[in-house]
C-alpha cells in the first residue's frame, strides 16, 4: 500500500479515478458502494482536511483504483455527471486530472479543456513546472515573513 500513497503522480497506475465534487455527507462506505458495481476496487483514498478549522472533514475528493483498466472506464463513464447528494460528480481517471490541472497552470488558461495528447515528456515538463512554481512562492513567503518581521521590531 506504500506505493498506492503516491500514485496519483505515478504514471502506471492507469486504472485509478480521481472522484472530485463530492457533497460532505458522502462517506467512505457510500464511496465504495456508488463504484463497486463497475468491478473490483483493490484501493480506495478518502482524503480528509488535517489541520485547521476543518480538521477531520472530508475534502471533497477521493480516489478510487480498480483492479483494471476497463473498469475504471466503465465507471468513468456511467459515473462522471451523476448526481450524489445533489451534485455532479466530477469523474476522471487520475493521471487525466493531474496532467490537465498541470497542463492548466502552466499555460495560464483555466478553460478546463479536455486534452490528452501530452505524452510523457509534456507530463514530466508540467512536473517540473509546478515544483519550480513552488519553490518561488516559498522564497517569496519566506521573503514576506522576513520584511514583515522587520515592519513589526521598528
Amino acid at each position: 500500500m506504500d506505493k498506492d500513497n503516491n500514485i496519483i503522480f505515478d504514471g502506471n497506475s492507469e486504472s485509478r479515478l480521481y472522484v472530485g465534487n463530492l457533497d460532505m455527507r458522502i462517506t467512505e462506505g457510500a464511496l465504495i458502494k456508488m463504484f463497486s458495481p463497475f468491478g473490483k476496487i483493490v484501493f480506495e483514498d478518502f482524503l480528509w482536511h488535517t489541520r485547521g478549522p476543518k480538521r477531520g472533514e472530508p475534502r471533497g475528493y477521493a480516489f478510487v483504483q480498480f483492479s483494471t483498466m476497463e473498469e475504471a472506464k466503465l465507471a468513468k463513464e456511467k459515473m462522471h455527471g451523476k448526481l450524489a447528494c445533489g451534485r455532479p460528480l466530477v469523474v476522471r481517471l487520475a493521471k487525466e486530472k493531474y496532467l490537465m490541472e498541470m497542463t492548466e497552470k502552466s499555460s495560464g488558461s483555466g478553460s478546463g479543456s479536455e486534452s490528452n495528447g501530452l505524452g510523457n515528456g509534456s507530463g514530466q515538463m508540467a512536473r517540473s513546472a509546478k515544483i519550480a512554481a513552488i519553490k518561488n512562492k516559498l522564497k517569496a513567503m519566506e521573503e514576506n515573513d522576513h520584511v514583515t518581521k522587520r515592519q513589526k521590531q521598528k
